[in-house]
């Protein structure tokens, strides 16, 4: 089983309430997460114990330029972020990088399996 982690803690109440519907990474991750797969949802930092939230399906996984990225693509990442500033802000706070509207993101839509 795959895990689709979370390091910051902002994602946790966010995904306690059902609220992050995606999660935007840096990089082409097709080979990583394919529509259909089942992954455990969790949050817990690098090299450290996780906790589980829930067991998700991701329906689709996108591969664009962070300037494509659409309002239904910013929302479901954060519904606090309204624009491509803002979530290269809130990347650059993640990756600890300087990052481009020019770089390429996967955007990975999930959504619980209720058991």
């Amino acid at each position: 089983m795959r895990a689709l982690n979370f390091y910051s803690s902002t994602y946790h109440n966010q995904l306690i309430c059902r609220r992050k519907t995606c999660t935007i990474r840096m990089g082409d991750k097709t080979d990583k997460y394919a529509e259909g797969d089942i992954v455990w949802v969790t949050v817990g930092k690098k090299f450290a114990q996780k906790k589980r939230i829930y067991t998700a399906m991701i329906d689709r996984v996108l591969v664009k330029n962070i300037s494509e990225l659409t309002q239904d693509d910013l929302k479901g990442e954060n519904p606090d972020i309204d624009n491509v500033r803002d979530v290269i802000a809130f990347l650059e706070g993640i990756y600890n990088k300087k990052i481009l509207e020019s770089d390429t993101v996967s955007v990975v839509y999930f959504s619980e399996i209720i058991e």
